[in-house]
């Protein structure tokens, strides 16, 4: 009973979002832009209606209700259910003898509306409904490695999911299969199977983001098969990759360049030396560029970290393992903030421009750390160019040791999506602003 009260509670949020984002359309439409569009009769808004209940009907085929999905997961399928409607509203208004009985400028305008006040109304109203024991799934987790604690934790920091751990008493079970043979795999399905209908199996290779994998049926056998590809690799996506960063970039450059003035500004006040610091990097296909970024350390760098380091040689263990130190005393005053707000990087726009780098990538390794990244991994991350942010940029890069940076950036090639690249940038803006790290 509780299920069918939450879908029918996001039902209900969801309605009235729709129903204030046509208010919203009709305040722009009538009080903002009156002179300039063409006349629209408020009277006749209830003829209107009939688009919210196809944007429902779609959000229920879209599975929006049914199955509970991180943020930036809803997210993707609200925009993609309203794109769906917005085509099917038009469609039908097209192909109909109705057409001139709608104004498609409000129709337009109240898509896009909805597609910023959707989200933020699922958002405030999961935060309600989930403070309430009530509407949360007792999940249990099943894991025979690391992968428990990822889990686990998973469950108790993402709020979103409405989520709670439990051993005993439980409405559905995650697996993790990494650690089990498939004879034990096989009987832990048998035996929870038992005790609910919601099973969630985590396949071994959990390394491959299996949403955008096409599985091909070969029926005579009886089996299927998982065509896997390195996504970043295949030439369409490169192409819609250069697309999207292309025009995201002409949108931003004004703003970089007021920011690039205030910050050469900062730098000079603050120290004696150049503005900018450029350092030969890896780029695609192994071959070197020049990386260009704020500088943010003394010019007599060198001489400051070898006395630091006579009197603190446990800072040698710690570059080994992070290639950082823990207190690094090169780094000047506006460096520092430079470094945590990641506007270090800024000048790299250059390097976009001039073809060395993208927008999302991954990171810019130093030519030093080609061996540490490995032959396997070589071949995959240095096929692309590096990015000015990326995956490791936006999962903790802080506090990420060497090693796991490399596994982010394979894992980011290999499973890419525009959609995902949208969200770690707009997450790079929360680690600006916020000066944290994002997940």
């Amino acid at each position: 009973m509780k299920t069918y009260i939450f879908l029918l509670l996001l039902i209900c949020v969801d309605v009235i979002a729709l129903f204030i984002s046509l208010n919203i359309a009709i305040f722009f439409k009538i009080d903002l832009l009156n002179n300039t569009l063409p006349f629209f009769n408020t009277l006749e808004i209830q003829k209107y209606y009939w688009i919210v209940i196809i944007t429902l009907f779609i959000f229920i085929f879209e599975k929006i209700y049914i199955v509970r999905y991180d943020f930036w997961s809803d997210i993707k399928k609200i925009l993609r259910g309203l794109l769906f409607s917005f085509l099917a509203v038009f469609t039908v208004i097209t192909l109909t003898k109705i057409a001139d009985d709608y104004s498609r400028t409000f129709i337009l305008m109240f898509f896009l509306i909805a597609s910023f006040v959707l989200p933020i109304f699922k958002r405030l109203f999961k935060r309600i409904f989930f403070s309430f024991d009530i509407f949360r799934v007792k999940v249990k987790v099943v894991a025979n490695s690391d992968r428990y604690k990822t889990l686990y934790d998973e469950i108790e920091k993402n709020w979103y999911f409405g989520f709670k751990n439990s051993e005993n008493d439980y409405d559905m079970v995650i697996i993790s299969s990494q650690g089990f043979t498939l004879d034990e795999l096989k009987k832990l399905i048998k035996h929870y199977a038992k005790k609910t209908k919601d099973i969630y199996v985590i396949p071994y290779m959990d390394h491959l983001d299996f949403s955008h994998v096409e599985i091909i049926d070969y029926g005579n056998i009886r089996l299927s098969a998982v065509h896997i590809e390195s996504r970043l690799l295949n030439y369409k996506n490169i192409f819609i990759k250069y697309i999207f960063e292309k025009s995201l970039v002409v949108v931003i450059f004004p703003f970089a360049f007021i920011l690039h003035l205030i910050i050469s500004i900062l730098i000079r006040m603050d120290s004696v030396g150049p503005v900018l610091f450029k350092q030969k990097r890896l780029g695609r296909d192994s071959k070197h560029f020049k990386c260009y970024k704020y500088r943010t350390m003394y010019v007599n760098n060198e001489k400051i970290l070898n006395e630091y380091l006579k009197e603190h040689s446990d800072e040698i263990d710690y570059y080994n393992i992070y290639h950082k130190y823990k207190n690094d005393p090169r780094i000047t005053k506006i460096g520092v903030f430079l470094r945590i707000t990641s506007l270090d990087e800024l000048p790299q726009f250059y390097n976009i421009l001039k073809g060395d780098m993208n927008l999302v990538g991954p990171r810019p390794y130093m030519i030093s750390e080609q061996k540490k990244i490995g032959n396997f991994n070589e071949e995959i991350i240095l096929k692309i160019n590096p990015g000015i942010t990326g995956l490791w940029q936006v999962s903790g890069r802080n506090e990420l040791t060497f090693k796991q940076r490399v596994e982010l950036d394979v894992w980011y090639i290999q499973n890419w999506s525009l959609w995902r690249d949208f969200v770690i940038f707009l997450k790079t803006i929360k680690v600006v602003l916020l000066k944290v790290g994002a997940r």
